[in-house]
């Protein structure tokens, strides 16, 4: 958990007033959902299969007890998550020394895309997360086959200036 991020926190996605909070072992079927919902890391094992929720749970707790990372989740007034994402700070010596902020497993629930969450998720994270962290720079990276992806994240003024790289280990 990030300790300078103060949640629970209302966004606004469109007409709706919807809640951002830390996620808890209690949304751990959901996020699973939320993972599993996207076609492309359905193909990299992310299935909500109920064998893997050892992993998940393992993966939830590393998240959450690390002070440099956090797991937040977009809830409805019935507590229902409709997205996810993870947050790391990361502290660096480039840039004098500047932190970086870092965005993964963005995560809008199939049923609710194009309604705003996704935008004021970020729009939060820009306002209101980087400060808090005293970051200067929010980065993320989008698989290239996610074209709408893309089109989304520039739309909200992200500049794609470099091409990540992945060494698959296991």
């Amino acid at each position: 958990m990030i300790p300078t991020l103060n949640l629970p926190v209302t966004i606004s996605a469109g007409a709706q007033e919807l809640t951002l909070r830390r996620a808890s072992a209690n949304d751990l079927r959901a996020l699973m959902l939320l993972l599993g919902d996207d076609p492309i890391s359905a193909t990299r094992g992310d299935k909500a299969d109920h064998s893997d929720v050892a992993a998940y749970r393992s993966a939830l707790t590393a998240i959450v007890t690390d002070p440099s990372n956090d797991l937040l989740v977009v809830v409805n007034e019935t507590d229902e998550p409709l997205a996810t994402m993870q947050l790391t700070r990361i502290p660096g010596m480039a840039r004098r020394g500047s932190t970086r902020l870092l965005i993964e497993a963005v995560r809008v629930r199939s049923d609710n895309r194009s309604s705003g969450i996704g935008s004021a998720m970020m729009r939060w994270v820009i306002g209101c997360a980087a400060p808090a962290m005293e970051a200067s720079l929010v980065q993320l990276t989008s698989d290239e086959e996610r074209q709408d992806a893309r089109r989304f994240y520039e739309g909200l003024g992200f500049v794609g200036s470099h091409r990540g790289f992945k060494y698959k280990v296991r």
